[in-house]
């Protein structure tokens, strides 16, 4: 689980990075979760090498989203709609893989990875897996490539915790699913992005995370904070969201938002909706 990031801005929009953490830091300090009854969503991170980092961070606040890039009810498929962005200024200072390291910068959003009955299969997987225990605080989180669970103000690994018993949770269907998407969500970041999938290796978490207004009772329950993928974890080149939740319906608030310095964007939540980007600011 990701803790707390910040970053010592370099570079000509330095004076313009540290704004935009003060004033998230002030908006986190100033408001909670507004409305939020649930998200479920499943992230994949892909480990190449590329130096760019992006700023992503979650917000309630309606007022702060200046243009929506995709909305709840629009259907992007079957080819995912780019979104390029400009490598940040640093990016030439990163160690390249060739095939790997993506050469543009951008995000990506589709509806074509999975269908909506794939999606609701997967969230009931996350349902069952997060019933067995769950975080004090608003975020809970279901590792099943590692085996972490939120438990309390903690995590456990699931297979030494519960054992067989899991047999009882989980089926061959749930884990060949998860495997199939797994590597579906990893083919369309190559594809987008002109990589070789088979250069592209997952080093680091795929996880479910189940997100509510609960008050967070660690850093690791705070997912509002203005943040750079890039800097918190050197490996991170590529970051994945696949919604299992609807913006509007089963929840309000808690909107997935890019900070660029004309503005902050997001993509409103539906089931099934895949979002994909490379770590550029």
């Amino acid at each position: 689980m990701a803790p707390v990031r910040q970053r010592n801005a370099k570079g000509a929009n330095a004076a313009e990075i540290e704004k935009k953490i003060k004033r998230g830091n002030a908006l986190r300090q100033g408001s909670s979760w507004r409305g939020s009854r649930l998200l479920v969503a499943l992230l994949l991170v892909a480990l190449s090498a590329c130096g760019a980092a992006t700023w992503l961070y979650m917000t309630s606040l309606d007022s702060d989203v200046t243009e929506t890039l995709v909305s709840q009810g629009e259907l992007v498929a079957p080819q995912p709609r780019v979104y390029s962005v400009q490598c940040s200024e640093d990016y030439d200072n990163y160690k390249r893989y060739p095939g790997c390291t993506p050469q543009k910068c951008g995000r990506a959003v589709t509806d074509g990875v999975v269908t909506r009955e794939e999606a609701q299969t997967l969230r009931r997987l996350a349902e069952r897996g997060l019933a067995l225990a769950g975080s004090e605080g608003g975020a809970s989180i279901l590792d099943l490539h590692s085996g972490a669970l939120s438990m309390g103000k903690q995590f456990v690994n699931i297979y030494r915790y519960f054992g067989e018993r899991l047999k009882d949770v989980f089926t061959q269907e749930d884990f060949q699913l998860y495997r199939d998407v797994r590597g579906r969500i990893q083919e369309v970041i190559a594809q987008t992005f002109g990589l070789d999938p088979a250069l592209m290796y997952l080093t680091k978490p795929t996880f479910f995370s189940r997100i509510n207004s609960t008050t967070a009772k660690t850093q690791h329950d705070e997912y509002w904070h203005p943040h750079i993928d890039k800097v918190t974890y050197g490996s991170f080149d590529y970051t994945s969201l696949l919604y299992l939740s609807d913006y509007g319906s089963d929840f309000t608030g808690g909107r997935f938002v890019f900070m660029d310095q004309n503005g902050n964007r997001t993509v409103e939540p539906r089931t099934g909706k895949e979002m994909g980007n490379t770590i550029s600011k």
